[in-house]
């Protein structure tokens, strides 16, 4: 059996972070996915998608991502209910993400000054729910490189690569 969804879209609202009785990080938002297809005005229509972090991806969540801001979320479909304070049954289908990926940065969004707090260049494209997957994040590159720079950023000039350095 298969549960994964990913999604990208932007938030709809800043992330929302809380913590449970026990100390463990969970953030909430909502997340706006276009369709394929416009609807009978001639707009396009978009889904809302509520999604669910945990832990220290909830917290880095909460950190880097504001309304507005270009994501992409991998993670489960999770269908939950409760009775509300009204007795009836209360169902709730939201997505609980391992891996989010931040797609732009605050400064291409806000023209290239970053007001405080929202952010520096060197934002980490954070993948994984604290362990719960599995499995590591290979392409995140500011957990393995000290000086969190992109290693493929060039500013547009070749770059000098000799036969010698060629694995073929």
């Amino acid at each position: 059996m298969l549960n994964r969804i990913i999604l990208i879209g932007r938030l709809t609202r800043d992330p929302e972070l809380r913590y449970t009785p026990a100390g463990v990080a969970v953030t909430q938002f909502t997340l706006a996915v276009d369709r394929n297809f416009t609807g009978q005005n001639g707009e396009r229509e978009a889904d809302f998608i509520p999604v669910v972090t945990w832990r220290q991806l909830a917290e880095t969540c909460a950190n880097y991502l504001r309304k507005g801001r270009l994501a992409a979320v991998e993670g489960r479909i999770q269908v939950r209910n409760y009775e509300n304070n009204e007795g009836k049954r209360v169902y709730v289908t939201e997505v609980i993400a391992d891996n989010v990926r931040f797609l732009e940065s605050s400064q291409n969004r806000e023209g290239g000054n970053t007001p405080s707090g929202a952010g520096t260049p060197e934002e980490p494209a954070y993948g994984g729910g604290g362990g719960n997957s599995g499995r590591g994040n290979s392409n995140n590159f500011s957990r393995n490189n000290n000086n969190n720079q992109d290693p493929f950023s060039g500013d547009g000039k070749p770059i000098d690569i000799s036969d010698d350095d060629l694995p073929f």
